[in-house]
């Protein structure tokens, strides 16, 4: 019996943990380095999650329609270490975004900088396109 514990403690275990790293992805496969945006627009909602950190930003198009732009940053705690903090970006604020674009053709990219108009200070956005 005790060793038929073990056993569904550990599948439970396995199942559990193989989500999080399954969803994990390599820059390459989702975003295109070859396909570079840069989007200027106002920042709309900002989500401090796992695996990766994302913000929302309204960008308005030549014909002066407003699009929503997902943009996808490192985790948080390697956009700490680089000198984000939770407080660093807040919706109304209006930014300059560089990266790339998704190979989808969606609206999504992931940042390599993000600049805030407001004080012209710009920050890495911590997505490691080298995978």
């Amino acid at each position: 019996m005790r060793q038929m514990t073990f056993r569904v403690i550990g599948l439970l275990s396995f199942v559990l943990n193989a989500g999080p790293s399954i969803a994990h992805h390599s820059f390459a496969a989702v975003f295109d380095r070859e396909d570079p945006i840069e989007i200027t627009g106002t920042v709309t909602r900002v989500e401090w999650v796992n695996p990766h950190a994302w913000f929302y930003l309204d960008v308005e198009t030549e014909n002066g329609e407003l699009v929503e732009w997902a943009l996808e940053m490192g985790s948080a705690n390697h956009l700490r270490r680089r000198g984000w903090n939770r407080n660093a970006l807040q919706v109304g604020d209006v930014v300059t975004v560089a990266g790339s674009r998704a190979r989808d053709g969606t609206t999504t990219g992931a940042v390599r900088t993000v600049t805030l108009e407001s004080t012209g200070e710009s920050l890495f956005g911590g997505q490691d396109e080298s995978r």
